[in-house]
Formats: C-alpha cells, sequence, structure tokens
C-alpha cells in the first residue's frame, strides 16, 4: 500500500477485486481516446493497468504511470509486457531523451489532484503539438449524497474533515478554462450524472468507502471508525441501496483538448 495524491492510501488487491467497475467504466472513455496503430499513448492514474493494457491492445504503445507504488507493482504483475512507473502526476516530466507523446489518457484519477493547473502543465509537457489530453473524473456534485452522509457522521464525531478533504470535483466552466489557460484547445467537456452500481450486494458502500474514503477516516481508531461507517451506511440505504445492491451517485467530466 501506497500514499497517493489527496493523502490517499490504495490496496491494489482491494481495488481489484472489489472496485473492478473503475475500470470496466473507464472502457468507453477509450471510444473518445481513438487510440491508434503505432501511437504512444500515457495512462495518467493507471491503477493495476487494465485500461492501459486495453488501449495497447489497440495497437498503440501505452505507458502507465501512477502515485501509488502498490499499484504500479500490481499492474507489473499483471502485465509485464507493458512499462508502467510511479509518478505524481503534478510534477512528471518525461524522462531524458523521452519523445514527447501523442496523447494523455486519464480515466478517475484527477479528482484525487488537488493542483489541478500542476497537472495540466505536466500533461502539456509530455505531449508534442497538436497532442490530444482525453480525461474522465469526477465532477462538479459528484457522489454528493455519499460526502453529505460521511461528513455528517464525522462532524457529530468531532473530527474536522474540511481539513482533510481529498476530491476536486469541478464544474466544466472551472476547468475548461484551466485547460485553455496552459495551451490546451477544448474540444469536447460534458458534465453528466452516471449513477455507478457498486456490485457485491449488501457490502457495496462499504467496499467504495474502504477503497476511498480513507483520508477522511485516517488516524481514527478502530471501533470510531466503524461507528462512523456503519451510520454512514445506515443514512444511505434509504436513497442509495435498491433490491439488494448498491448505487453511487456519481456525476463525471469527460473532456477532449488538444495542445496548441
Amino acid at each position: 500500500m501506497a500514499k497517493t495524491e489527496g493523502n490517499q492510501t490504495w490496496d491494489a488487491q482491494h481495488y481489484d477485486d472489489r472496485i473492478g467497475f473503475v475500470s470496466r467504466l473507464g472502457k468507453g472513455l477509450i471510444e473518445l481516446l481513438k487510440p491508434a496503430q503505432g501511437e504512444r499513448i500515457i495512462d495518467l492514474g493507471c491503477g493495476t493497468g487494465d485500461l492501459a493494457q486495453e488501449i495497447g491492445s489497440l495497437g498503440a504503445t501505452c505507458v502507465g504511470l501512477d502515485y501509488s507504488a502498490d499499484m504500479i507493482e500490481a499492474a507489473r504483475r499483471k502485465y509485464p509486457g507493458l512499462s508502467f512507473r510511479v509518478a505524481n502526476a503534478e510534477e512528471f516530466r518525461l524522462e531524458q531523451d523521452e519523445k514527447p507523446y501523442d496523447a494523455v489518457f486519464s480515466n478517475a484519477a484527477l479528482h484525487w489532484m488537488l493542483r489541478p493547473e500542476a497537472v495540466i502543465t505536466s500533461v502539456r509537457h509530455a505531449l508534442r503539438p497538436g497532442g490530444r489530453f482525453v480525461a474522465e473524473f469526477g465532477g462538479s456534485g459528484n457522489v454528493r449524497r455519499i460526502v453529505e452522509a460521511l461528513t455528517t457522521q464525522l462532524e457529530g464525531a468531532g473530527v474536522d474533515w474540511k481539513a482533510r478533504y481529498p476530491w476536486y470535483f469541478p464544474t466544466v466552466g472551472e476547468y475548461a478554462p484551466l485547460l485553455e489557460k496552459h495551451g490546451f484547445e477544448v474540444r469536447y467537456a460534458e458534465l453528466y450524472d452516471r449513477p455507478t452500481p457498486l456490485g457485491d450486494g449488501e457490502d457495496g458502500m462499504r467496499n467504495w468507502l474502504q477503497a476511498f474514503a480513507g483520508p477522511l477516516l485516517e488516524g481514527l481508531d478502530p471501533e470510531r471508525k466503524e461507528h462512523i461507517v456503519a451510520r454512514c451506511v445506515r443514512t444511505l440505504a434509504s436513497e442509495l441501496f435498491r433490491d439488494g445492491e448498491w448505487s453511487a451517485d456519481y456525476r463525471r467530466i469527460r473532456v477532449a483538448a488538444f495542445k496548441r
């Protein structure tokens, strides 16, 4: 397990076993990327490598980058024929003598990066002129019900959650101008609702909280943490648990922008 953007800790095994919907739903974003034979593409925030493998299977050369050493180790085990590196998206630069890339792709990662302009700058430096940046991540209002339920319980327990809030969920009107400011032409941007089944029956919401709410629960003793999680799950059940399955109230931003 390793730290990542937003002080989040990732467990690659839990991610693959219980949060597989992230990669599965990200395959639709590859249709927007349209990887071409022979292109060189970075998968930024690649997790355990499933989408990098998917991109590579379409004829492109894909390099996966992730801040979590645990995720990168798992990706290398799963896909030994691909290249994966530990890298901070807010700071990464190409290696010496490494040619700029045709595209940077990112799925379900940018909302963990609290310095969006630094990320955009890194992406711009990695791209050739005319290269494209295709990304999807949490947008304004993403998991609003979950966040409200969890932060209400944290406040009741005397936890200062605002100081540890880990996510960046912008509007299109906030994010697109940042791309334009840093040398991109935005050709597509959309904010849309995507209610997302979590799988695993009654355990779905607990799995989600274990995977993604770590920064808000970090440092709490196990009994206190369990009390907060249990009350959060009970609160959400009336809205997000139906017919034996949980769903999350996702809202996503998709963008396609080209380096001028």
